[in-house]
């Protein structure tokens, strides 16, 4: 999975996508995973370094991080 080329992200945890205009605020996390998105790291990657790192059971990671990464797809942010 890839992040699209137009999305610039801040490290304040601003997003903008060049080719829309479309702009999002994203928490830490967020930010977090877009950050490994960009390093190309796969999705059971990111959840595994963020079941160690934080303090949430892996059935509520799963769903969050699985939803997030739908919602990212929809707003075409990665492919």
């Amino acid at each position: 999975m890839k992040v699209n080329k137009n999305i610039a992200v801040s490290e304040s945890g601003f997003l903008f996508d060049s080719m829309s205009g479309d702009s999002y605020s994203l928490n830490p996390i967020a930010a977090e995973i877009i950050g490994m998105l960009r390093e190309q790291k796969s999705v059971e990657d990111i959840k595994k370094t963020l079941l160690e790192k934080y303090e949430v059971t892996q059935t509520v990671l799963d769903k969050s991080v699985d939803e997030y990464i739908f919602t990212l797809k929809k707003l075409n942010i990665v492919k």
